[in-house]
């Protein structure tokens, strides 16, 4: 996206052309913006959406050890790994359903997978340390999470792709998510916390408690880097990298639900400007989505109630992203069909 006066001059010229189509102004609501901007990231009149590519990251979390973080075991992230490579995971079905590239990321499992096929192995560590009693990561690992993160991205735009969605997997990192928001917003951290993978009120309580703990204890923070390698699991640092790279790389942006939203607020902070290439696909159901959509004035494509993660709120939202790109390009204009504007 170009960011002077023709950028301005394209806008205009892409609401005339909305404007032009044969119906009421403004009376495809939300599917008019999203046609302004995608039109604007790709510096067009015309549109055109290429190789959809959804990256799903995973990482374990130190402090996911802990009994109160989350009612699943750890196990469960390199065991979902698994299932996203045989294809019986909703990513694997709702991928297939829209017509995206799925790629599956270790980005920091606590796990040996030997060589698996089609996991692309990009392991940080095995899982961030505890972050109640530690700094999750290294500064070192941080920006090698970053690099991977933007190195991928990279890998998908030469192969042609133009639009790209981001999802993850990995035990505890709705926690993780929640002390970031907290940490980079200053929104109370009980506004923050959520179920996660369906913790009861007693274990919601217990997770707070516990949060609120490990956020005392390592405040203040002295920069950005500080406060994301404080929480951040390596699925998460690296998702923020590849959100950071898409942007330079002008491509659309299909951002997830909670954690991928708390990625894109740190890579936010870090680049303001990425504002202009973010679709949010949907509100998720977790606890801090709803506040921290606000927070960074986004207004979601859906609210279904879910809150599975694995991108699937991003693949779920193209459709409509597809319908957006359709009407600008393939619509009559009142001249050309003959009708008059005066509706």
């Amino acid at each position: 996206m170009i960011n002077d006066s023709s950028a301005t001059s394209l806008k205009v010229q892409l609401q005339r052309k909305i404007d032009s189509k044969t119906k009421p102004p403004g009376s495809l609501g939300q599917l008019e913006k999203l046609a302004s901007q995608l039109g604007c990231i790709q510096n067009s009149l015309s549109p055109i959406l290429k190789q959809p590519t959804i990256l799903v990251f995973a990482g374990d979390h130190g402090a996911a050890k802990h009994p109160g973080i989350s009612p699943y075991p750890q196990e469960v992230t390199h065991q979902m790994v698994l299932n996203f490579l045989s294809g019986g995971a909703a990513i694997n079905v709702f991928a297939k359903q829209n017509g995206f590239n799925l790629q599956v990321i270790d980005a920091g499992v606590n796990h040996d997978f030997n060589g698996c096929p089609d996991l692309i192995n990009r392991k940080i560590g095995f899982g961030t340390k505890d972050y109640r009693t530690q700094k999750a990561m290294t500064l070192s690992e941080l920006n090698l999470a970053l690099a991977q993160g933007g190195a991928l991205v990279d890998d998908a735009f030469n192969s042609g792709c133009n639009v790209i969605g981001f999802g993850e997997m990995g035990i505890g990192n709705t926690s993780a998510a929640a002390l970031l928001m907290h940490s980079f917003t200053g929104i109370p951290l009980l506004d923050c916390v959520g179920r996660g993978t369906g913790l009861n009120d007693e274990g919601l309580k217990r997770k707070q408690e516990i949060l609120q703990k490990a956020s005392d204890f390592h405040q203040p923070f002295s920069d950005w880097d500080d406060t994301l390698r404080t929480f951040a699991g390596f699925e998460m640092a690296m998702m923020t990298g590849a959100i950071l790279q898409s942007a330079k790389l002008n491509m659309a942006i299909l951002l997830d639900g909670f954690i991928a939203t708390a990625c894109y607020l740190a890579a936010f902070i870090k680049n303001p400007d990425i504002r202009n290439f973010v679709i949010a696909c949907h509100q998720s159901d977790e606890n801090g989505h709803k506040s921290l959509l606000e927070y960074l004035n986004l207004q979601p494509l859906l609210n279904l109630q879910m809150r599975l993660g694995e991108g699937t709120g991003a693949v779920l939202s193209y459709p409509l992203v597809q319908a957006a790109v359709n009407f600008l390009n393939g619509m009559n204009s009142f001249e050309e069909a003959g009708v008059s504007g005066e509706l």
